[in-house]
């Protein structure tokens, strides 16, 4: 009996004793950095996404973020699947990322090397614009303020224009416009085009497309049709609060002169 408590003791002074490093199940080795980190800025939120890693110990991921380039990144989450979600953010502040892996045994891999970042911006659901002859008052839009407003104030960046049956989206000469075709989504679209824009200055209307709008102040916006009426159109949009975004160089117009559209559909004003 002596001997089977001592011989016990003995084994629990040698296990525990022992640094856990030289363990044969130790394992110290690092996961390998994430891959294909992506961002989609919504609304105060963006939503990140990255291939799983193959190894069999993973644990789960660190998500880092910073607001300057080139910055010392910050732990603001941990997520258990590749895909996290940063909210409660500020609209228009560019915010950079990066990505680690950890293991069950606490090792965790480099940050991901890939510059990602997303800028979150204002959007809306549901907004309903009305036949500009029949309701003038309500049938423009501006994104800046998200208003409603007349279709021929100065800020007012798309109206609703039914054309005998047909239905339109019009915009003005310093403003620019481009059907994006059909989309399950509004986020499907992620980047403005930076050719292709109506020449006559107007789109005509489907559900279910998503349309790029290039406003008069060097923004850019997107929307997308849920229903349309012949008094009026509901969409989606969202609003790129930076000025001159890089993928876009605006080349502006005289803004106050706001002439009418196509040769086609002349407004009376």
């Amino acid at each position: 009996m002596k001997y089977n408590i001592f011989g016990a003791m003995f084994l629990t002074i040698l296990f525990f004793g022992c640094d856990l490093r030289h363990h044969p199940f130790y394992d110290d080795e690092p996961p390998t950095i994430p891959s294909g980190l992506s961002s989609l800025a919504l609304d105060r939120q963006v939503e990140l996404w990255w291939n799983g890693n193959p190894e069999d110990d993973i644990a789960g991921y660190n998500i880092y973020s910073t607001t300057s380039p080139g910055g010392r990144f910050r732990l603001i989450g941990t997520s258990r699947t590749p895909q996290y979600f940063d909210d409660h953010l500020a609209n228009g502040v560019t915010y950079y990322y990066a990505v680690s892996a950890y293991d069950r045994d606490g090792n965790e891999s480099e940050l991901t090397r890939a510059n990602v970042y997303a800028i979150p911006r204002p959007e809306g659901f549901s907004i309903a614009l009305f036949d500009y002859k029949l309701y003038p008052n309500t049938s423009g839009y501006d994104f800046s303020s998200n208003t409603f407003g007349k279709y021929d104030d100065k800020y007012t960046d798309i109206f609703f224009d039914n054309d005998n049956g047909t239905y339109y989206m019009d915009v003005w000469k310093d403003t620019d416009i481009q059907d994006m075709g059909y989309t399950s989504n509004l986020d499907e679209i992620t980047y403005a085009p930076d050719q292709g824009w109506s020449p006559t200055k107007d789109a005509m209307l489907i559900k279910g497309h998503t349309y790029v709008v290039w406003t008069w102040d060097d923004h850019y916006a997107k929307f997308r049709v849920t229903d349309i009426a012949p008094d009026h159109v509901t969409i989606d949009w969202a609003y790129q609060l930076v000025v001159g975004n890089p993928n876009l160089k605006h080349q502006k117009t005289p803004t106050g002169d706001r002439l009418p559209l196509s040769a086609g559909k002349l407004l009376q004003h």
